[in-house]
């Protein structure tokens, strides 16, 4: 029996375990890095251990530090949760050869599935549906897809469309691996487009009884990312669903597969192909437990103890839809942000996994997913419904997030229809305007009411020559309103818009306010009536958008330049980021180098335009 289980991971996901741990009377044991001292998973567990140093490379990929962590603070269990270490066969063996258990398949499956390439090969002599391996080295139809083999998540996977991309899409995507997951090797498959990510949950024990727990459909990605998961997929009827089944268990017998797993593949029409097994729980796993009615994390350490599955599984019910809620900007490339969140806020009947709340700092060293929103209903539109409506009841404040893009997905027609696919982010328009005007108007009367003389908000006049103005920043756009110091209310102001009384929420954080209504929220920041002077760019500077590390400079001092063209690619929160040239010129200055860390602001180069 399992007493005491630390777990080799982080966030939402560590949250997540500890909550199943304490209802089962399981002691439990966090690991943290520098900047997670402070978060929600350290303080919720039993104990925790610190993990010198910042990035994934020091700290949470260090499968010594986390064995001596188990040993020291008398655990007698590990669980890698996903991610990290959670599919490396060499650290679950220093965890069953420091006499612990290990929650996870064994290693010789773990091994087995390490390789994306040697694991098509097993596959295929499973007779499971495999898409032909192309070699990186001799590629010459496209276009293709370049994969980490010893990963997921999107991270080390490029889209190549023509040959003269390819050469600088394999680099990127093997410093990408190594970064992520320790190993560089990646190979190439002929893209699929316009069809389905579906993936197979399985669930097997040690005494030979598999079950196959329904289908996830997980089509709508960006940066192959998964954002939007659902149970069942609106894609796959009975028949199709009795081979994709059949498959999978074929797929997990043929490695001797024990605990919980994921076989996915690509779906177009109704023919499938393998596309890989995750030898460990997925970030999507909620959606299946809310189907079947199990704890699938429950159900991991079970079988760690040597139970057996019941020989009935269970019957699926409803519909299930989870979104994955990030710190990022989707109008801006996906770009990441980070620093502190001031208040997280999801109400309503949904399911909340978060490694965030009020006060959390978002880090530039960790993937930027805030959490994980999760409904369920009786069918597949209430389900939509339920979870847009609360994204939009959601107060999110400090840092812009893919909040909005997601509430638009849910109420999309093609999504409600089911017609998705992994190009549907491409292939929908889900840009939108906002008119701040409004929000403005609000934050100024909110404003004005916190500055009183006596019973009499600043700016009230006796006799008013002319209203009082507030000036605001939405974005880079500036956005002046009057307002009239008499309606000035504190936090919540009420407006009529067009004979409709809409309530807004105002919070401010220094200079920075948030507007939350049911007609959306924005932030705004607030233009002082005497501004600092303010140091002026040089024209043509490029300026580092986030913090990170320079992985490679493109140009050198001198160089003629088109617009858009790259100048240096950094990397942060996991991912690599292009720095382009914003007009066409010679770079007159280069004042980075590879290797060297940058902070957000910093000045990267200088192109002179021509």
């Amino acid at each position: 029996m399992i007493k005491s289980l630390l777990i080799a991971n982080r966030g939402e996901i560590a949250r997540r375990i500890i909550r199943t741990c304490r209802a089962n009377g399981i002691r439990t044991v966090a690991v943290f890095s520098d900047p997670d001292a402070g978060s929600p998973h350290v303080r919720e567990a039993d104990f925790a251990v610190r993990l010198p140093g910042a990035s994934p490379s020091e700290t949470y990929l260090r499968a010594d530090l986390l064995v001596e962590a188990a040993v020291r603070a008398g655990a007698d269990a590990v669980h890698p949760g996903y991610g990290f270490l959670s599919e490396n066969a060499e650290f679950a063996r220093k965890v069953q050869a420091a006499g612990l258990t290990w929650v996870g398949p064994e290693p010789d499956s773990i091994e087995a599935m390490g390789s994306k390439v040697a694991a098509k090969k097993r596959m295929a002599a499973a007779g499971v549906p495999t898409l032909p391996e192309l070699d990186p080295e001799t590629v010459t139809e496209f276009p293709v897809l370049i994969k980490a083999s010893a990963g997921g998540g999107g991270r080390g996977m490029r889209i190549v469309r023509e040959k003269g991309e390819f050469a600088d899409a394999l680099a990127s995507a093997r410093r990408e691996a190594e970064s992520a997951f320790g190993d560089p090797t990646v190979f190439c498959e002929p893209l699929l487009e316009q069809a389905r990510h579906v993936e197979v949950q399985v669930l097997a024990d040690a005494h030979g009884t598999v079950w196959a727990l329904g289908e996830r459909e997980c089509s709508i990605q960006r940066r192959h990312q998964k954002i939007v998961e659902e149970s069942p997929s609106p894609a796959v009827g009975d028949e199709v669903r009795t081979r994709l089944f059949a498959a999978a268990t074929a797929a997990a017998e043929s490695i001797g597969y024990v605990g919980a797993g994921t076989v996915e593949f690509m779906l177009k029409g109704e023919d499938f192909h393998f596309l890989e097994v995750n030898t460990r729980l997925q970030v999507e796993h909620p959606v299946t437990e809310l189907v079947y009615g199990v704890d699938l994390v429950e159900w991991q350490l079970r079988i760690a103890e040597g139970a057996r599955l019941p020989a009935d599984v269970p019957e699926p019910r409803g519909h299930a839809i989870e979104v994955r809620l990030y710190a990022e900007d989707p109008a801006n490339d996906w770009r990441p942000a980070s620093g502190t969140l001031h208040r997280f806020e999801v109400p309503g009947d949904v399911r909340l996994d978060s490694g965030v709340e009020d006060g959390s700092v978002v880090s530039v060293h960790y993937d930027p997913m805030l959490a994980k929103v999760i409904a369920y209903a009786p069918t597949r539109r209430a389900a939509a419904r339920k979870l847009a409506t609360a994204l939009e009841s959601a107060r999110i404040h400090g840092l812009i997030t893919n909040r909005q893009l997601l509430v638009d997905i849910l109420g999309n027609e093609a999504f409600l229809d089911g017609e998705t696919h992994t190009g549907f982010l491409t292939e929908h328009d889900f840009t939108r305007t906002v008119d701040p005007q409004p929000f403005a108007r609000a934050a100024a009367l909110a404003s004005a009411a916190t500055r009183r003389i006596g019973t009499l908000p600043l700016g009230w006049r006796n006799v008013r020559s002319q209203q009082p103005k507030a000036k605001f920043l939405h974005g880079d756009e500036l956005v002046e309103v009057e307002y009239d110091p008499r309606e000035a209310t504190a936090d919540t102001v009420v407006l009529d818009l067009d004979g409709v009384r809409v309530p807004f929420h105002v919070s401010r954080y220094g200079d920075v306010v948030e507007v939350d209504s049911p007609r959306g929220s924005v932030s705004l920041k607030v233009v002082p009536r005497f501004p600092e002077p303010e140091t002026k760019l040089a024209p043509g500077a490029t300026v580092a958008p986030m913090p990170g590390t320079v992985v490679r400079v493109s140009v050198q001092q001198g160089d003629q330049v088109e617009a858009g063209a790259e100048l240096l690619v950094l990397e942060a929160m996991k991912m690599e980021h292009r720095v382009l040239a914003t007009n066409a010129g010679t770079v007159i200055e280069l004042l980075v180098e590879q290797a060297q860390q940058v902070n957000a602001g910093d000045v990267l180069a200088v192109v002179e335009e021509s």
